[in-house]
């Protein structure tokens, strides 16, 4: 006898209707997944995050009220999709609220970018390093000689024999991937017997000729390559000109499986679940990546598959997940991942849509939470040659930290969760249009003034994390919030629910984007604490560990996923950066999808990073005794010891 089953058709907004059938008593956002509707789920389905907010229109749930959907909200019908389990066909209304991290895909020219900067510096470096312009790849323009009865050789043989000389090889050492040669004899005739092969010089000095192009009278191809750095919350992919180093567009997306989770650690166990793998490899590659490809390679009017190479970046969980490794020991002492490199992969094997033959290199991880993130960041920000001792702190949904030098390295992990990209934060988002990214707040009125992302008049949406940081900041100089995060000034902005939870109101209903409240609360100002006392405590435990002081910190370089660049002064106000001065500051942006551009643009600096990481020493955290005590003491603002945050001399 079969089972009964439910039918839920989802309205989506801005999209198509999703027809799905559950079984009695599965979630509506259980059938979300079956339907691959990506309804955002930080907290995994715990009922905790609220962002999975669905409105009801038809049939019956069986639902609890929450204190994420007020009462006359819930009259309305609106219901948390991980915790409404279905007894009825349903309809249900999915706002692009909920579906945030995937509708925000944003595909950019780079020709005016201020990002340009950064990566033109990177290639200045790479030339002073004697790395630049060995991406192993080259045009060559031929002239064949016509085929005749007495002249009978076939097509491949006779290109392979011209390109022996200008290679300064043998015809054997020279082959044709199948996608060339699939339009190789209409080319030919099409072109006189004249073209142009993009070759590739393999380590062993064989050649492989990727693609042929029209020799005469026509434009020069461009050589594209690709840069992906794949963080846990979101991915960002760079085109470039590989002839020039010219970057030709940047693009970025939510990362697809973060409704299976915000943190890598409800990924590792959505992965030991059946089918769990290849649910969360499908996430992160045809639903984010494939996708993201194709947009960008349309911004600068080039076909995917005739990108050449590729380089990804993104920590251990992240690089396994993406090549379909299962991650489950990674979580597990004593936490040993399946591979820390390997090796050199090909386009077809994972199915991302460039070229069938592309060279696809995965930047190198050294211990299971420190990825190729790091190795490519410690890269891209020059830390291993320098002669001051600097940190570099990538501030994403895990808290990575590399001190050093030119003469060593050490790197650490810690359990920063996703609150500085939006997660775990009830108006978290993401760095994209709506996100208040800077706040200063009125010690007498309490009245905020913000800076939105996005064109003139954008109502705001969400905190991003440099929002995020700012508003804490503020609220704890204006005296709103005391070290515990607690509001203790009462006001019109600063409300009690009935669970007594207070709150601190960034915009009213009338002025947000979505019509609800942007309210930050004690709960959120809770798990940010906990946050910034992971990255501190982080520090000073690593640096126990080498014997030095927070003061021995000549530079220090800050990266990641926090929208702009964060105010650095609140940051240490409220204790997540060491006191240090604000000239020993910088912010360098995405130095994972930046180091992924340097291994790009040079096997010469892959190879570099590829020693950065044997010669990186990597600290557990969770096994050294001390770092437990110094997380308590770091989770409050700014400090349990407020020594550490005294004003400077």
């Amino acid at each position: 006898m079969e089972a009964q089953t439910y039918t839920i058709t989802f309205k989506v907004e801005g999209g198509k209707d999703l027809l799905v059938p559950v079984l009695p008593g599965e979630s509506i956002l259980e059938g979300a997944k079956k339907a691959n509707l990506a309804i955002d789920a930080p907290c995994s389905g715990n009922g905790t995050c609220g962002k999975c907010r669905v409105k009801l229109l038809e049939g019956d749930v069986e639902s609890k009220e929450t204190r994420h959907i007020a009462p006359e909200e819930y009259s309305a019908g609106y219901r948390l999709a991980c915790s409404s389990g279905v007894r009825s066909n349903l309809t249900v209304f999915v706002p692009a609220s909920a579906l945030a991290y995937q509708t925000h895909m944003k595909v950019t020219d780079l020709s005016t970018s201020r990002e340009q900067g950064i990566f033109a510096a990177l290639q200045e470096e790479l030339r002073d390093m004697g790395l630049s312009a060995d991406h192993g790849l080259e045009l060559v323009t031929v002239q064949l000689p016509k085929p005749a009865l007495d002249d009978a050789m076939a097509d491949q043989e006779r290109l392979l024999w011209a390109l022996a000389e200008p290679l300064q090889s043998d015809p054997e050492s020279i082959r044709m991937s199948l996608y060339a040669l699939r339009s190789l004899p209409q080319l030919l005739r099409g072109s006189d017997f004249s073209c142009r092969c993009v070759v590739r010089r393999e380590p062993d000095q064989r050649y492989t000729v990727l693609d042929i192009y029209p020799g005469r009278d026509s434009e020069t191809p461009v050589l594209p390559g690709l840069a992906i750095d794949i963080g846990t919350t979101s991915v960002s992919i760079l085109l470039v000109n590989l002839q020039t180093g010219e970057p030709l567009a940047v693009g970025s997306a939510g990362n697809g499986q973060i409704r299976y989770g915000a943190d890598v650690i409800s990924r590792i166990i959505e992965s030991t679940r059946p089918g769990g793998l290849a649910r969360l490899h499908k996430a992160v590659t045809e639903d984010c990546i494939v996708p993201l490809i194709k947009q960008i390679a349309q911004t600068a009017g080039l076909p995917p598959e005739r990108i050449y190479r590729v380089v990804v970046a993104g920590n251990t969980t992240m690089t396994h997940l993406f090549l379909a490794v299962s991650p489950e020991h990674l979580r597990l002492e004593p936490y040993v991942p399946a591979f820390f490199a390997n090796g050199t992969l090909r386009g077809a094997e994972l199915g991302i849509g460039v070229h069938p033959d592309a060279e696809v290199e995965i930047a190198p991880s050294i211990g299971s939470y420190v990825g190729g993130d790091i190795t490519a960041g410690a890269f891209s920000s020059m830390i291993f040659k320098k002669e001051s001792l600097s940190l570099l702190i990538d501030l994403g949904t895990n808290g990575e930290l590399v001190f050093g030098n030119g003469e060593f390295l050490m790197s650490c992990a810690c359990s920063a969760g996703p609150a500085f990209e939006g997660g775990d934060i009830s108006c978290g988002m993401r760095a994209t249009d709506g996100a208040i990214e800077a706040c200063s707040i009125d010690r007498d009125t309490m009245e905020p003034v913000f800076t939105i992302i996005g064109p003139s008049g954008q109502k705001p949406v969400g905190l991003c994390g440099s929002g995020l940081i700012d508003t804490i900041g503020e609220l704890f100089r204006c005296g709103i919030i005391n070290a515990k995060g607690r509001i203790v000034r009462e006001g019109k902005r600063t409300p009690r629910d009935e669970w007594g939870i207070g709150s601190y109101i960034l915009a009213f209903a009338d002025q947000s984007e979505s019509g609800r409240d942007i309210a930050l609360t004690e709960t959120d100002i809770d798990n940010f604490i906990r946050a910034k006392g992971a990255i501190f405590s982080a520090i000073r435990t690593m640096l126990t560990i080498v014997d030095f002081p927070v003061d021995a910190i000549e530079q220090v370089y800050v990266s990641g996923g926090i929208g702009s660049g964060i105010n650095v002064e609140q940051a240490i106000r409220i204790g997540m950066f060491p006191n240090l001065s604000l000239e020993q500051y910088h912010y360098i942006g995405n130095s994972s999808l930046s180091g992924a551009y340097g291994m790009l643009c040079s096997r010469k600096a892959a190879g570099k990073v590829a020693e950065i990481a044997r010669g990186m020493t990597y600290l557990e955290l969770s096994s050294h005794p001390s770092y437990m005590d110094e997380f308590v003491a770091a989770c409050f603002i700014p400090h349990t010891d407020s020594d550490l945050f005294s004003p400077q001399e």
